[in-house]
């Protein structure tokens, strides 16, 4: 193996792959957390380890994001393959040995984390055989909202020093139906960006954002039309509904990387002026348009569902084409505590907002149950933890300086959304 690098600083390895883009998310998020709350004291390296250690994993990773783009009611089978394949790295990585091996013998992490079901079961074993139990420190955060059915065995690696779990439900399937070990769980909330908690505008600051930054009406009912990094949208079954109540309503729209359903969205809005939209392709500022709109339209990823929940956005769930097992467990948790709904036509969509538009008080149970399932969170808490985790495999380093968050001079915090 080759020398222990030179470089004095906590180093820690987060495992990630694309399918989708909340695993990608929450790798990011950490990162930026680190380079916030310890400049200078804290190396991050995020891999995507799927894509780069393997072909044949780079190409389930395609598959898998062109069925949930193209047949989301595929992916129950393939869900199943998945949860068979994953048993091949129950002691060590198989596919992709090669190049994760050389990753740790060049980096030497103090802690591997993963933000990948995929991701646990072999390489942790693999981790601490290179470099030797003391020296390194395993780690996992599941970003599931709750258990059942598309929640992966493959979360579970039970050697894990540590599993974190968006929510006590969560926690609980991966504790009493998994077999992970009580004692080495935390459940600590979302994993949402620095920048998602600094950048919280509250009712009047909304109304401003909406005219100067989105070209919309300050005090019209505004729909937010979702859709993952890769663009997999409904967006023009949908927008009828919208253009019914023209008068009394508008939209944010993005698309993701889907360039052609950008530039048809462009063509129809030059073709129905009358209809008050904002068209988006990829955005990093999905946090302010959620913040922008009274209620958002989405399929069951966590990334953008858990933002809903923190800026108190209320969800219809877009069941067109089948609802994938791991957006089931999103839909589960939200049905149970905020009772929101599933779409799985135009139809059950324009129901939902014509009863909105004719009676506004059924928005406003449907806007309060699901605030009412919003809870707060200390979003630093957590990457102390991991930190202090990686400070385990190296008490030879020193303390690292732990800054203040939010920043003193930091402009737009507030601790909640008003």
């Amino acid at each position: 193996m080759p020398a222990q690098p030179s470089s004095e600083k906590f180093r820690i390895l987060v495992l990630t792959s694309s399918t989708g883009g909340g695993h990608d998310a929450r790798a990011q998020a950490f990162a930026e957390w680190c380079y916030q709350l310890y400049p200078g004291h804290v190396d991050v390296r995020i891999e995507q380890m799927l894509e780069k250690s393997s072909m044949l994993n780079r190409g389930g990773v395609s598959f898998y994001n062109w069925i949930q783009k193209k047949i989301p009611l595929l992916h129950t089978a393939f869900f199943g393959f998945v949860e068979i394949y994953g048993r091949l790295n129950n002691h060590s990585v198989v596919l992709g040995r090669g190049y994760y091996r050389n990753v740790l013998c060049e980096y030497r992490p103090h802690l591997v984390l993963s933000v990948h079901d995929c991701l646990n079961r072999g390489y942790f074993q693999l981790a601490r055989k290179l470099l030797g139990h003391e020296r390194v420190r395993c780690a996992t955060y599941c970003g599931e909202f709750s258990g059942g059915w598309g929640y992966s065995r493959n979360w579970v690696e039970p050697t894990v020093d540590l599993y974190i779990s968006r929510t006590e439900t969560a926690n609980d399937y991966a504790v009493k139906k998994l077999g992970m070990a009580g004692n080495r769980t935390l459940v600590r909330g979302h994993f949402m960006r620095p920048s998602a908690h600094l950048e919280q505008i509250d009712a009047d600051q909304r109304a401003i954002s909406r005219k100067r930054r989105y070209g919309l009406s300050p005090d019209v009912f505004t729909v937010f039309l979702a859709t993952g990094s890769n663009g997999a949208n409904n967006h023009f079954e949908l927008l009828p509904a919208l253009v019914k109540h023209r008068d009394r309503c508008q939209a944010i729209i993005i698309c993701g990387h889907n360039r052609d359903v950008y530039n048809d969205l462009m063509r129809w809005r030059a073709e129905n002026p009358e209809f008050r939209c904002h068209i988006e392709g990829y955005s990093e500022s999905v946090h302010l348009l959620i913040q922008a709109a009274d209620a958002i339209v989405t399929r069951g990823g966590t990334t953008t569902c858990a933002q809903a929940l923190h800026y108190s956005c209320p969800i219809i769930f877009n069941g067109f084409g089948g609802v994938m097992p791991q957006e089931k467990l999103t839909l589960k948790y939200f049905r149970n505590t905020a009772g929101s709904s599933i779409i799985r036509n135009a139809d059950d969509f324009a129901e939902i907002i014509d009863q909105w538009m004719t009676s506004p008080a059924t928005y406003r149970t449907y806007s309060e149950n699901f605030a009412n399932a919003r809870y707060e969170e200390d979003p630093a808490r957590v990457i102390d933890e991991l930190v202090a985790l990686a400070r385990e495999a190296a008490p030879h380093l020193p303390e690292p300086l732990r800054q203040p968050f939010p920043p003193v001079n930091g402009h737009g915090f507030c601790a909640k959304v008003k």
